[in-house]
C-alpha cells in the first residue's frame, strides 16, 4: 500500500513528555514531505497552541483542531470547516461544571480562556519557554457564563480532575442530558464538544477534498480521541504508551513517544 497522507496526533504521540518532536521523527517526516506525501496535524489542541510544531515540521496543510471541531488554514489565518458549540449548549455544559472540583478551560475564537491561574500552570510554563511569536493566546476571564456571549465561536471545553469517578459521572451526564460529545484525551482529561465532531470525520473531509480516500492515510495516535481516525485510516498506528483498549483497536502498535517508533513505522510502510 502506498500511503499519501500522514495524520499525526500531537500530545502523547508526536511529542515526547517534554513536548518535543524527536529528531528521528522530524527527519522521516521531512523526507515524506519531499516525496510529495501530505503531513497533517490532527489534535485536540487549539490552533493557537500548535505554532512551534507546525513550524518545526514546515507544513503547508490545514491543522485539524479540537478533536475535529474545526480545521484551520495557517497561511490564510482563517477557519475552514467548523462545527462549534452553540451558546445554549455551552451554557448547559457549564452548569454541570460549576461548583465542582473539575478544572476546565474554554477554547474560543483565537484564544484559550481560563478562570483560575492554577488551571493553566503547566500551559503557562510551556508558553513562557517559547519565543513570543509562538506563544498561545491565553486569556483570563471572570466568568465563563458571561464570556460565552462575547465570542464568535466556542470550540470545546477541556476538563480535568484527579477524581476520575467524578469526571466520568460529569461526562455521562453531559452526554445524556445535553447531547454533547465527551472524549477522553488523557487519563484524567475529558474534552467536551459538539456531537458528531471527531478527528476521523474532519480528516476524512479534508482527505476526500484532495481526491483521496482514507485508505491513502496512515494515522498515528495514542488515546481514545484518536480512535475515530485510527480505525478509519488505511493504517492506524497506536503508541505503546496508550491505553490497552486503544492499542487493541489499532492496526499496529509502535514504540512509546520517547522512542523513534513513528520514524520506524514511516520507514517501513511509507518511505
Amino acid at each position: 500500500m502506498s500511503y499519501r497522507v500522514i495524520a499525526l496526533d500531537l500530545d502523547g504521540t508526536l511529542l515526547d513528555p517534554q513536548k518535543r518532536i524527536l529528531p528521528e521523527s522530524l527527519a522521516a517526516l521531512s523526507e515524506a514531505r519531499q516525496a510529495g506525501i501530505k503531513v497533517l496535524i490532527v489534535t485536540g489542541r487549539h490552533h493557537v497552541a500548535i505554532h512551534p510544531f507546525y513550524q518545526a515540521l514546515q507544513l503547508n496543510t490545514p491543522a485539524i483542531c479540537c478533536n475535529g471541531t474545526y480545521s484551520y488554514d495557517y497561511a490564510e489565518k482563517r477557519v475552514l470547516e467548523s462545527n462549534p458549540l452553540s451558546i445554549q449548549e455551552a451554557s448547559q455544559a457549564l452548569s454541570y461544571l460549576q461548583d465542582t472540583e473539575i478544572q476546565n478551560l474554554m477554547y474560543v475564537d483565537d484564544a484559550i480562556l481560563y478562570q483560575f491561574p492554577h488551571t493553566v500552570v503547566r500551559t503557562l510554563a510551556w508558553s513562557d519557554s517559547l519565543p513570543e511569536h509562538q506563544r498561545p493566546n491565553l486569556q483570563q476571564t471572570e466568568n465563563f457564563q458571561d464570556a460565552i456571549h462575547d465570542v464568535n465561536f466556542i470550540w470545546k471545553f477541556a476538563t480535568s480532575s484527579p477524581n476520575l469517578v467524578k469526571l466520568r459521572e460529569m461526562s455521562q451526564q453531559i452526554e445524556e442530558n445535553v447531547g454533547l460529545e465527551c472524549e477522553w484525551s488523557w487519563f484524567d482529561q475529558v474534552d467536551i464538544a459538539k456531537k458528531g465532531n471527531s478527528k476521523g470525520m474532519r480528516l476524512r473531509q479534508w482527505v476526500e477534498s484532495q481526491g483521496l480516500s482514507m485508505n491513502d492515510v496512515i494515522a498515528f495516535g495514542d488515546n481514545y480521541n484518536d480512535l475515530s481516525m485510527l480505525e478509519s485510516a488505511g493504517l492506524g498506528v497506536a503508541m505503546e504508551n496508550g491505553p490497552d483498549e486503544v492499542k487493541a483497536r489499532a492496526d499496529i502498535v509502535t514504540r512509546d513517544n520517547t522512542q523513534p517508533g513513528i520514524a520506524e513505522v514511516l520507514r517501513k510502510y511509507v518511505l
